[in-house]
């Protein structure tokens, strides 16, 4: 089947998922939205196969994958329906974009090394991001719960303790990752400069400043609430800087590739 063809059946899935998640028919959304995922994946197998595509539109396709995929993962642990409410449609965009209108070049043949920092570094994006998604939910819970108004998103949700607990859960393993990361970059990238990477380290290393702040914090001030949500997107807003503001400039707005 032509990759255009697979995008919109993994589209189309993703989009049923969300709305099975919103009704709450566990198997049947977990079933259509892991064939959603499998789809995706194949496409970017096949769009990276013998090397690495990571134009902006690829690589937040290939990030959208991954957080879907770790949206399911979650799930199993901890059912949060929402989340797949709120993931699911963006991947389903992110990938019609990149599969219909995004331009594609050869993918690059990378080393093994490379290959590895960047793998950490999509899996490090990927878990923080749902961990910042969590957070968005935890404020308008802590909001609805303020307000005694607890309907809508907020009566979704697991309750506020087991959802906090599942952030920081996620925080702690995406701050390993950042650290893999962080430290794979400085062994193996030959040239920050020449390859456009220095703000990219200066913005991770802030985010893993933030986001290390926040895991001890947590562990010997029991930080938690607002405070424990608003570093938790200040963190993911330096890491989408890291990974997309200078990307989009290089490419979109200069016409230029990393």
């Amino acid at each position: 089947m032509p990759i255009h063809a697979i995008a919109l059946v993994s589209a189309a899935l993703y989009l049923v998922a969300a709305v099975l998640f919103i009704h709450r028919p566990r198997l049947p959304a977990f079933a259509v939205a892991t064939a959603a995922v499998v789809a995706h994946a194949a496409i970017l197998v096949g769009q990276h196969a013998g090397g690495v595509d990571l134009h902006f539109f690829a690589a937040l396709s290939l990030v959208a994958g991954c957080v879907a995929a770790l949206c399911l993962l979650v799930n199993l642990a901890r059912p949060v329906a929402t989340l797949g409410v709120i993931v699911f449609p963006l991947a389903a965009i992110l990938l019609l974009v990149d599969t219909f209108l995004a331009p594609h070049t050869e993918p690059l043949p990378i080393e093994w090394q490379i290959k590895l920092h960047v793998i950490f570094a999509m899996l490090g994006f990927s878990v923080l991001s749902v961990a910042a998604v969590l957070a968005i939910l935890l404020a308008l819970q802590e909001h609805a719960l303020r307000a005694r108004r607890l309907n809508g998103i907020a009566a979704a949700l697991p309750p506020l303790t087991l959802t906090e607990t599942l952030m920081f859960q996620l925080i702690g393993a995406g701050f390993v990752l950042l650290t893999l990361t962080l430290l794979s970059g400085i062994l193996f990238v030959a040239n920050l400069f020449e390859q456009h990477l220095i703000h990219k380290t200066v913005l991770s290393i802030a985010a893993w400043i933030v986001f290390g702040a926040l895991l001890f914090g947590r562990w010997r001030y029991g930080w938690r609430g607002r405070r424990a949500v608003r570093m938790t997107l200040s963190g993911m807003i330096l890491l989408l800087l890291a990974f997309f503001g200078s990307r989009f400039v290089l490419e979109l707005v200069l016409k230029r590739v990393p």
